[in-house]
């Protein structure tokens, strides 16, 4: 046989073995509520050194801090603390957009260390005939800021997208014909005539959704002399983007528009992970929106359901520190899990929702794991959730809210119109 034969043989034995594995992969995948094993979640009211919290004061100078730091150290890593020059520029405002509706901005926050520059560009809708200052709901998006909308203004990115034939994508390059593709995950004119403005950014202007060894994101900005990726305590993707929506949040406050004390943070799946850690990190988020952020967001890892942290970290490398990959398979041994990331959030309002077919993020444990997080909110003087709801009925008790709707993996207009719901709750008719 020559070699030649034999590279072809080896070849085709590779392809054979790679094949039998992502079956084996899809096979272990537990979707079996009675198959999941017996796990005990970490305490979220007892202090590394024993003592158990029962005050808010305690929890706000004690427990919080570690609970915050082991979330640091273990799962997205440490935000660096290297100062950043951030600089805000208007670049377009139309006073008549969405046929009159709503004003539009596009600012251009531009961040500056040493190692150079990036630039993150913010598209926001606030409501034309508003009266007083606007509150406004803020998140990221998947393909850029011209997806939101068909508004033939909105500026397209230049950055790197990942490729979609339904999108009109190639070359990872992003083109006119994308223009208001994911329109439905972002029903402007109804927010806006409901009083809310919008303030979106397209993830890869932080971050690129790929592993590209932290090269073309903002990470290279923060990097000391001679360091050439995060180390392994330090932010992945995920903490680059939850950092940019806090720069959102600087543009905000100086915006004589908008209502910063009311300020809420969003995010869909991988997205809804980012707005979580953004919100459990930055206090001036005044309301954090999970919607459908599975494992690593809202949902329990130890119940080993849907995703796990091992698929999560094997397929998304770059999502997580690297300290997180030490915790594959190993999900009891982890200081953490996700009621404690919610827990972070109290006493503000938080709100996680659910689809009845997306099993991959775990609907019933990200519902536990917002019942669990109750234990801290009870201790600011909130009721928590008990039983979760049927589907397609919301529910909501004082600063915690949740719902389960009918459908797949998706952000759709009833999930808007519950945050909205939930947003004139505790902040208008509370």
């Amino acid at each position: 046989m020559t070699r030649f034969m034999k590279r072809i043989l080896l070849l085709f034995v590779i392809c054979i073995w790679v094949g039998q594995h992502e079956v084996l992969s899809q096979q272990a995948v537990n979707y079996d509520e009675h198959k999941i094993p017996s796990y005990t979640l970490p305490e979220l009211l007892t202090t590394r050194a024993g003592q158990q919290v029962t005050t808010k004061k305690e929890w706000e100078k004690l427990r919080r801090k570690e609970i915050l730091e082991d979330f640091e150290n273990y799962v997205y890593g440490k935000t660096p603390s290297k100062p950043v020059q951030v600089d805000f520029s208007v670049r377009d405002v139309n006073e008549n957009a969405l046929n009159g509706l709503a004003i539009k901005k596009e600012i251009v926050a531009t961040f500056r260390t040493d190692k150079g520059e990036r630039k993150m560009e913010v598209l926001l809708f606030v409501p034309k005939q508003a009266k007083g200052k606007i509150p406004v709901f803020v998140g990221l998006n998947f393909y850029g800021n011209h997806t939101v909308h068909a508004d033939p203004s909105i500026s397209v990115t230049t950055n790197w997208v990942r490729d979609s034939e339904e999108f009109s994508i190639k070359n990872n390059q992003a083109t006119e014909a994308s223009r208001g593709v994911s329109a439905k995950r972002w029903p402007l004119e109804n927010i806006i005539k409901r009083g809310y403005g919008v303030a979106t950014v397209y993830s890869g202007d932080l971050d690129p959704d790929y592993d590209d060894g932290f090269n073309n994101g903002i990470q290279p900005l923060f990097y000391k002399d001679g360091q050439s990726r995060p180390q392994a305590d330090e932010w992945g993707t995920i903490g680059a983007w939850a950092w940019g929506l806090s720069r959102v949040m600087d543009y905000l406050e100086i915006d004589p528009l908008i209502d910063s004390d009311k300020v809420a943070v969003l995010g869909h799946s991988r997205l809804g992970k980012a707005a979580l850690w953004a919100g459990a990190q930055d206090s001036r988020f005044a309301m954090v929106i999970s919607n459908n952020s599975g494992c690593g967001g809202a949902a329990l890892s130890r119940r080993r359901i849907g995703e796990t942290i091992e698929v999560i970290n094997t397929a998304f490398p770059h999502w997580f520190c690297g300290n997180f990959h030490a915790y594959n398979g190993r999900e009891d041994s982890l200081p953490v899990d996700q009621h404690m990331l919610l827990a972070l959030i109290a006493p503000r309002p938080i709100y996680v929702a659910s689809a009845e077919e997306d099993l991959w993020a775990d609907p019933k444990g990200e519902f536990i794991s917002l019942h669990h997080a109750g234990e801290v909110y009870r201790l600011f003087g909130e009721d928590g959730v008990a039983q979760m709801p049927l589907v397609d009925s919301p529910l909501v008790k004082g600063n915690m809210g949740y719902h389960i709707r009918t459908g797949k993996h998706d952000i759709t207009a009833y999930d808007w119109e519950k945050y909205m719901d939930f947003a004139d709750h505790v902040w208008t008719k509370k």
